[in-house]
């Protein structure tokens, strides 16, 4: 009915809000010298957020007498797919845009530990973990996380080799293409100086070092290997309970023994956020590209201020002009 239809409005109002988060982000100098195009792109989420109202308006507008219990569900389900799927699948997305090592790694740890948790729990497994996964227990929960940390600084140290996984894809002017960029900091030797009690409790077994030299990636990736064996595998218990909840044995059948593609990716979800959230809070660095999408953005009398700017302030430091 028209709850129906407005539910499918607001489906399509939000993959064209992500969708557009991504041209924008990313596609920003495709809209130089298309004045309309680079409105538009200017306004995307002021224009996404009235398309929003209005597809609430329509559902307000729709409701119906002795309906209200089953159009607010209908309702309430909508936004929980949204956040669950669509948004989860655009953050995803990002990390993808950033490198596919961010795609790549992290998945792989769910993968293992679904793997390496099963197998401990098959051969070794006694105690049972949580009600809702009968057949899960305490052994392979363990013994997973332990493999995934294991493989984690193995698969990190195969990955980081290769530029096409490390580096973000740039725009052209033509099509993507993965940048050839110096791999920064997070994936260069960097030498670290140990804390005061560190060096004193090291001294104690005879160890006089003072400080270690590593790559940043292998701290992020064991961090990243811990979500995946810790946290990651609640999403597999929420799918457990949703289709307790409902009777289902799996999401779909399209995987012989396996189910669909969610009970595939259940956890992967969970995993793809956590990558999101923490590559931009410790990780992300601004790179010469993401500050020209903000360039593009602006008006000619900005961008030739901009360049004034800018030039005045490296013949101040010395530095020549190109």
């Amino acid at each position: 009915g028209r709850s129906s239809d407005v539910s499918s409005g607001i489906n399509a109002e939000y993959g064209y809000f992500f969708f557009g988060e991504s041209l924008t982000s990313y596609f920003r100098n495709v809209f130089v010298g298309e004045d309309y195009l680079n409105k538009l792109a200017n306004y995307h989420r002021f224009i996404s957020y009235w398309l929003y109202l209005g597809g609430f308006i329509a559902f307000v507008l729709s409701l119906q007498k002795k309906k209200y219990m089953v159009q607010f569900t209908l309702f309430g389900w909508t936004h929980i797919v949204l956040l669950c799927c669509v948004v989860q699948s655009h953050l995803i997305i990002q990390n993808c845009f950033e490198g596919l090592y961010w795609l790549l790694y992290p998945a792989s740890m769910v993968i293992c530990n679904d793997i390496m948790a099963y197998f401990f729990g098959f051969f070794f497994g006694k105690t049972p973990l949580i009600k809702l996964s009968p057949k899960k227990t305490w052994e392979g929960f363990i013994g997973g996380f332990f493999a995934t940390m294991v493989f984690g600084v193995i698969v990190s140290k195969t990955m980081y080799q290769f530029k096409h996984l490390i580096c973000p894809v740039e725009f052209d002017g033509s099509s993507l293409v993965i940048s050839n960029c110096d791999p920064g900091y997070v994936f260069n030797q960097q030498t670290f100086n140990l804390p005061v009690g560190i060096q004193g409790a090291l001294s104690l077994f005879g160890i006089s070092w003072t400080s270690v030299s590593l790559r940043p990636i292998h701290f992020h990736g064991a961090v990243m290997a811990m979500f995946a064996s810790l946290i990651a595998p609640f999403g597999g218990f929420f799918a457990s309970g949703f289709k307790r909840a409902f009777k289902l044995k799996d999401f779909g059948d399209l995987i012989p023994g396996h189910g669909g593609v969610i009970d595939r990716m259940d956890c992967q979800f969970l995993m793809g956020t956590f990558v999101f959230v923490y590559y931009f809070s410790f990780i992300k660095s601004v790179s010469v590209n993401s500050v020209l999408q903000i360039i593009y953005g602006m008006s000619t009398e900005s961008q030739v201020e901009l360049f004034k700017t800018l030039g005045d302030h490296l013949s101040s430091r010395g530095l020549p002009l190109p």
